[in-house]
């Protein structure tokens, strides 16, 4: 027995990002879909949470970023359109939650993380 971790395929992060952007907003799956003006299905959009998606197009994605109030670059970047800006200083922490030092953890840390977010969320409810 092993005390490893089983590893988050890249997608399914993404897909969890996603949802834990829209739960933040406290909005459903269809009301994103309403506030997208119907660009963006409920159904697509589950899909792309669960990680059956993998590459939604850019213009997915602006959509999105508008909506949840995210960098468009950000979210470009996470699918893998983009590289990460190298100006950015990985090493350096900026603020004192969790929340705030997404960009400086682990894929494995935020996958973790946005799990545990979605937990908490749903045992409020």
């Amino acid at each position: 027995m092993t005390n490893e971790q089983p590893t988050i395929p890249p997608t399914k992060g993404f897909g969890l990002y996603l949802k834990a952007l829209r739960e933040g907003k406290k909005m459903s799956l269809r009301g994103v879909e309403e506030a997208t003006g119907k660009d963006v299905s409920n159904a697509y959009l589950s899909q792309l949470e669960n990680g059956k998606i993998a590459k939604p197009s850019p213009h997915i994605l602006h959509t999105l970023s508008e909506v949840y109030g995210v960098e468009y670059s950000k979210l470009m970047e996470r699918v893998g359109y983009i590289s990460p800006s190298p100006e950015k200083n990985q090493s350096k922490k900026h603020g004192r939650a969790a929340t705030f030092a997404i960009d400086n953890l682990t894929q494995d840390e935020e996958n973790e993380l946005l799990e545990y977010l979605s937990f908490i969320r749903k045992k409020r409810k």
